[in-house]
């Protein structure tokens, strides 16, 4: 019976990164150490692949990034923070929640969510 349940429950995390397309615009609530705010991110996903672009607080930027799994991951460049790198986990396919590295400003985590 245990092998059952533990079955279900990886065919239903793998049937979601499967099924991940995590093309389209995506916000994210930010907390970091040294604040908190909104960052909207519009990604197109090809193949393990992602690109696109950061709009937040620290301007705009090019986005590239990867997602293997249920596991994903982004950056982008700014001249205020430096390298900024976002690590998380997919949650469902219109969500994601992980920790965001923003260079000089700081650590925390973010919660997306598929507009």
């Amino acid at each position: 019976m245990r092998i059952l349940i533990a079955l279900a429950l990886f065919s239903a995390a793998a049937s979601i990164a499967a099924a991940a397309d995590l093309s389209g615009t995506w916000t994210a609530a930010v907390t970091l150490d040294a604040g908190s705010g909104t960052a909207t991110f519009v990604l197109k996903q090809s193949g393990d692949r992602l690109t696109g672009t950061y709009s937040g607080t620290l301007g705009e930027a090019k986005v590239t990034g990867r997602i293997n799994g249920d596991a994903v991951e982004w950056s982008f460049e700014t001249e205020d923070a430096g390298t900024v790198k976002y690590s998380g986990a997919l949650k469902s396919p219109n969500k994601i929640e992980g920790t965001a590295a923003y260079g000089s400003v700081g650590k925390g985590t973010f919660v997306a969510e598929r507009k």
